[in-house]
């Protein structure tokens, strides 16, 4: 079982603070509302086109796109980038409630058939009740699962290459089909930390996905997906959704990780917490439990920071150390049953290159990466970053998930 790395494509902006503080009032949905704000990185084409250049050029096997009112669409913006790319797979994240399951299936294998089967899925059945309403969804969060059961169903079904009927409480299809199948099937990814969640990913995906908790928690929830897969004669296999602070050595990570904190302030982050602690998401709600509103003893693992999640929903940690101290973890979770491991940090395309180029080499030296294209070679450090990576560019504080 080998690691695969991944890295994450901000599609609502990017900077190098945690706070989010748009180019855009609207958050981008209306570009003739664009406000002055100093130090920003509109996510424009050009922009994540770096980001994933620098991925695909650094080794990274996919790049994951959020889904959300909050960023640009994702699978229009990373098909896009799959015509300036060559191997790089896009992790598209969408929301299986607001499209149709055979829709979702035939612009699978439209995207497998432009992009050369670069496609990934990223099932994302929704926490925040307010976010979905303004996609017109209103059922409460077990039926969001339940629905994205079905979905799941119809979807592999309408794959199947022949006509396919379905009848439930959420979807009645008669012969959905996609008159020609992606190839290869896209692999699914998905994630849930609620007893609804479970049964989901247990009968249906591919890659079960869990935001970093600490390695004991992480345990516990293989083995309880695991458990599920098996009662439905199946095997998944395993993600984490992660941060990265990598640096030449230890002292300065933790650096990098006190600049971030000490650029929130207390009405910040209580403003952030009030607002996050509505969230109806499990695993939000563990990702809170982990630093409880407190910035004391945001290291709640060796290596293990969480105060990301002081300010960003989501994935709140991040992996803070020296390069090795990195793999270290990276190797710890791995020995736990996790494959996929999706990264990303602030700036994106600075910290791929902290990550590519320090983290990548110590893994494949474990014997921990399937051997590939070798990844642009390291340039030593100089001026606190990469001498690799580009500087002098203005920065955004983004919506990154």
């Amino acid at each position: 079982m080998s690691v695969h790395l991944h890295w994450f494509l901000p599609t609502g902006g990017d900077g190098r603070t945690l706070v989010d503080r748009h180019a855009y009032t609207d958050g981008g949905i209306r570009r003739d509302r664009i406000t002055p704000v100093s130090g920003v990185r509109a996510p424009d084409i050009e922009y994540l086109a770096q980001i994933a250049k620098a991925a695909e050029q650094l080794g990274f096997e996919a790049v994951l796109t959020p889904t959300g009112t909050w960023c640009e669409d994702a699978w229009l913006t990373t098909v896009a980038l799959t015509q300036v790319t060559e191997r790089l797979k896009f992790l598209v994240a969408f929301r299986p409630g607001v499209i149709s399951p055979v829709l979702a299936a035939q612009m699978a294998a439209t995207y497998q058939r432009i992009s050369r089967g670069r496609l990934l899925l990223n099932v994302v059945t929704g926490g925040d009740s307010t976010e979905q309403k303004r996609f017109g969804d209103h059922l409460d969060h077990d039926r969001r699962y339940a629905r994205t059961d079905e979905f799941l169903q119809i979807v592999r079904g309408a794959w199947g290459g022949a006509p396919f009927d379905f009848k439930g409480e959420h979807y009645q299809v008669e012969g959905g089909l996609t008159a020609l199948p992606p190839d290869p099937l896209p692999q699914i990814f998905f994630g849930g930390s609620s007893a609804a969640a479970g049964p989901v990913a247990a009968r249906n995906v591919d890659v079960y996905l869990t935001w970093g908790e600490p390695p004991e928690e992480v345990k516990q929830k293989i083995d309880w997906i695991r458990g599920l897969a098996e009662k439905e004669g199946r095997t998944v296999r395993f993600g984490i959704r992660l941060h990265t602070i990598s640096r030449d050595s230890s002292k300065e990570a933790w650096a990098t990780a006190d600049r971030l904190l000490d650029d929130l302030d207390p009405a910040t982050v209580a403003a952030a917490q009030q607002a996050l602690g509505k969230s109806e998401s499990v695993g939000q709600q563990r990702m809170l439990a982990l630093h409880g509103g407190s910035r004391d003893k945001l290291e709640i693992s060796p290596n293990l920071w969480a105060g990301v999640g002081l300010v960003r929903g989501g994935a709140g940690t991040a992996l803070v150390g020296s390069h090795a101290e990195v793999a270290d973890r990276i190797e710890e979770y791995h020995s736990l049953g996790i494959e996929h491991f999706v990264l990303s940090g602030y700036p994106h395309l600075e910290e791929a290159y902290w990550c590519g180029e320090g983290v990548r080499p110590e893994l494949a030296a474990r014997g921990l990466l399937d051997a590939g294209p070798a990844p642009l070679d390291g340039v030593p450090a100089a001026n606190g970053r990469p001498a690799s990576a580009p500087g002098g560019a203005p920065l955004l504080i983004a919506g990154g998930r």
